[in-house]
This record gives C-alpha cells, sequence and structure tokens, in this order.
C-alpha cells in the first residue's frame, strides 16, 4: 500500500495515528495499562504495542513503567496537556464539516431589487438567520440584468430579480406578485382628488414619465408602456433611472410621475401620492433564481425556504 505523505510533517513524523495519541492518552490518564485497555475496549497487547510504536516514532519516552502502573515522563505530560486541547477541537471541526454537509453553515451571497427590500425581504431574512445562524448572509442590492449575469457567472449564489428569468441554467421560484401604482407629486390636482377611487391615466397625461431604462428592466418596462397604450395614450418620456428609489424622488421633487411596484409605498417618501390607476391592472413579479447545478446544501436550505421551485 501507497504511503501517503504529509506536506505539513516532518519526515520522521509521518505516520503518527489519532489512535496511538489517543490511546497514550487514556493510559496516561488512567496510570495503568490494564484500565486504560478496559477503558477502550481492547486487550492489553495491542494497546501497549500502540504506545511503544508512538514512543519509538517520537523518539522520546513518554511513560515510566512502575510495578503499580505508570507515570508520564515531562515530555509525556507535554503531549497529554496539548492532546487535551486538541482532540476537542478535533472534534468540533468534524462536527463542522457534517454541519457544512447538512447546509447547517456556509456563506452565501444574494442580489436583490428594490421591491424585494421594501416588501417580503427583511421579515424573511430575519426568519431565515433565526432558523439557521450558521449560515451567512451578504447581500447586495442589483438590478435584475445584473443579478442574472453574476449567477451566470458565479458572482452570486442566488438573488431576488424581477421576472421572467433570461438565462438557461437557472432555476427560479415567485415569491412576490404585486400590482403596479402611479406615484405622482403631492402638489399635482389629480394626487388630490378622488382618494381610494382608481385614477384615469388621461388626468396625469400632462406629467412626463420617468421610467426604467428597457435594457434594465424590459418586462416591467414594457409592462409600463402597456399601460398607458391600452388607455389609447403614448406617454412623453422626461428622464431614465436605473434606481426605484431615485424615481420616486424625481417624483417628489415634481419632474414627472412613475408607475412602480405597489411595495415602494413603503419607502414613506414625502411629497409622493400613490394611487390605483383605472383599467387592467397591471403587475410586476419578483423570484428567487439560481444556478439549477449548484450542489451548495446551504444554498439548498435558503432556497427551501421561499416556496416552491418552478422550472
Amino acid at each position: 500500500m501507497k504511503k501517503i505523505s504529509l506536506p505539513d510533517l516532518p519526515a520522521d513524523l509521518q505516520g503518527i495515528e489519532l489512535r496511538g495519541l489517543a490511546y497514550f492518552r487514556a493510559v496516561a490518564q488512567e496510570g495503568h495499562f490494564g484500565r486504560a485497555a478496559a477503558r477502550l475496549g481492547l486487550s492489553q497487547p495491542p494497546l501497549s504495542i500502540q504506545v511503544r510504536q508512538l514512543e519509538e516514532r517520537l523518539g522520546l519516552q513518554l511513560l515510566e513503567r512502575r510495578r503499580t502502573g505508570v507515570v508520564p515522563t515531562a515530555a509525556g505530560h507535554a503531549l497529554v496537556r496539548e492532546l487535551d486541547a486538541f482532540f476537542p477541537r478535533y472534534a468540533q471541526m468534524l462536527e463542522r464539516v457534517r454541519a457544512a454537509a447538512r447546509g447547517e453553515v456556509g456563506a452565501l451571497r444574494i442580489g436583490f431589487v428594490t421591491p424585494a427590500e421594501y416588501s417580503f425581504l427583511p421579515a424573511g431574512l430575519r426568519e431565515f438567520r433565526q432558523l439557521h445562524p450558521g449560515i451567512g448572509l451578504v447581500l447586495h442590492e442589483m438590478t435584475s440584468d445584473a443579478q442574472f449575469d453574476a449567477l451566470r457567472d458565479g458572482e452570486l449564489d442566488a438573488g431576488f430579480a424581477m421576472l421572467p428569468v433570461p438565462h438557461r441554467g437557472l432555476a427560479w421560484r415567485r415569491v412576490l406578485r404585486e400590482p403596479l401604482l402611479l406615484a405622482l407629486p403631492a402638489s399635482h390636482p389629480a394626487a388630490r382628488t378622488g382618494a381610494g377611487r382608481p385614477l384615469r391615466l388621461a388626468r396625469v397625461a400632462d406629467l412626463p414619465l420617468l421610467v426604467f431604462p428597457r435594457d434594465k428592466a424590459p418586462v416591467l418596462h414594457d409592462e409600463i408602456l402597456a399601460l398607458f397604450a391600452r388607455a389609447g395614450l403614448s406617454p412623453t418620456i422626461g428622464q431614465e433611472a436605473i434606481q426605484m428609489p431615485t424615481i420616486v424622488s424625481l417624483v417628489a421633487a415634481g419632474l414627472g410621475m412613475a408607475v412602480v411596484p405597489a411595495s415602494l409605498r413603503n419607502l414613506g417618501r414625502t411629497g409622493v401620492v400613490y394611487r390605483e390607476p383605472a383599467g387592467r391592472a397591471a403587475h410586476v413579479e419578483v423570484g428567487l433564481a439560481w444556478r439549477a447545478d449548484d450542489p451548495s446544501p446551504a444554498l439548498a436550505r435558503f432556497v427551501g425556504h421561499w416556496g416552491r421551485a418552478r422550472g
């Protein structure tokens, strides 16, 4: 059988086994080969052989043999102290490995879009951390397109992004479906009348539309324009911005109106009024996406926390 070389050990220490160290420790603690053998469930001869081989490998006398038993030498006492510290750490290391295999420890990189941040994400993450305190989460706020690319390139482990998922090889599950609302400057007349009732888009046709670039959120962009098209309107695009809080801030500054997910109301931005648009409701969906072939047990636990997978 070919010997396995341990590069961190000097050549003269290669071949020292944990079993021999454990046997020596038991003998030193018991002060007697016979009592140590009984404790370990062994016969005495193989125990004596193991300890003798350890002494030969180290080139040291570890035990002073006496008629009444054994007493550790100075070197033996030093080795016992080291082993008393080593074996608990060794057991903890093996348990951490087992915990990693069970998905109980690890670190995950998670992306998210703004609607997730202002709806389900805070409570969901708080619950996940309570259930799985050994799994660390590193959160990154990113647009959906950036998340999909980062997932594909292995720079994220999972991401809460706007559906649908454009890349093959990514699995997903829907986490949120919410309506789109009109975000209006509080100073606009339409914001101050008919509260609680759907608002016809014709009443705000004078306002420029603040919108997301289509290359960053194509589904959301098209859904917003379709909302106006169904009302027979063609909005004037006033400004584009890639972050939803930025768009809401521009609305608050009176630079135009926007169509945003309902969860953006939780921003609490002053100077903005949210109204339901009249006509057929428009919605946006946020899902959790991840690489379908990722074997991480910690990721499996994270994915399982958010509902049922979709193809």
